[in-house]
C-alpha cells in the first residue's frame, strides 16, 4: 500500500475533531439584582470550569466593573452596584482571553505560575509560556 493511500484511509477512519470552542463552554454567568447588589449565583461554577481561583476571578471582575466585590458564605460573588449581565458575561469573556485560553495555540488548558514576580500563563497542550498582567 503506497503512503498517500494509508494516509487516506487514516484519514477517512478517524473520528471527527472536535474543536477547542465546543470542548470548553463556559457557563453563563446568571445575574440578578438584590437591592444595590449585583449578585452573581453561579460564580463557584465559572471559576471551577475556568480553573482558576474565585478570588482572582472576582479581582478582576471588581477591577474591570470599577466597584468593591467580595464572595459571600455560599460562594456567589457579590458587586456592589447594578450591573447588567451582558456587561458581567463581557468581563468574563474577557478574562477568558487574558488568563484562560493561551495566545499561541488558542486551548483552554493552562494554568497561572508566578516567576519572579512575575505572572504567566502557561499552556500544557503547546508548552508556550506567555507574560500577562496580574
Amino acid at each position: 500500500m503506497e503512503y498517500d493511500d494509508m494516509l487516506d484511509r487514516a484519514v477517512g477512519e478517524s473520528p471527527e475533531a472536535s474543536g477547542g470552542e465546543s470542548r470548553f463552554d463556559v457557563p453563563t454567568p446568571e445575574v440578578r439584582q438584590e437591592g444595590s447588589v449585583t449578585v452573581v449565583e453561579n460564580f463557584p461554577a465559572v471559576a471551577d470550569r475556568l480553573a482558576r481561583d474565585p478570588e482572582h476571578l472576582l479581582r478582576y471582575l471588581q477591577e474591570e466593573v470599577g466597584t468593591a466585590a467580595s464572595i459571600d458564605d455560599v460562594g456567589r460573588a457579590r458587586l456592589t452596584g447594578s450591573f447588567k449581565p451582558d456587561r458581567i458575561e463581557g468581563v468574563v469573556d474577557e478574562y477568558v482571553r487574558t488568563y484562560v485560553r493561551c495566545p499561541d495555540c488558542g486551548l483552554p488548558d493552562t494554568h497561572l505560575e508566578t516567576d519572579g514576580g512575575t505572572t504567566l500563563l502557561v499552556c500544557e497542550a503547546c508548552g508556550a509560556r506567555s507574560t500577562v498582567d496580574d
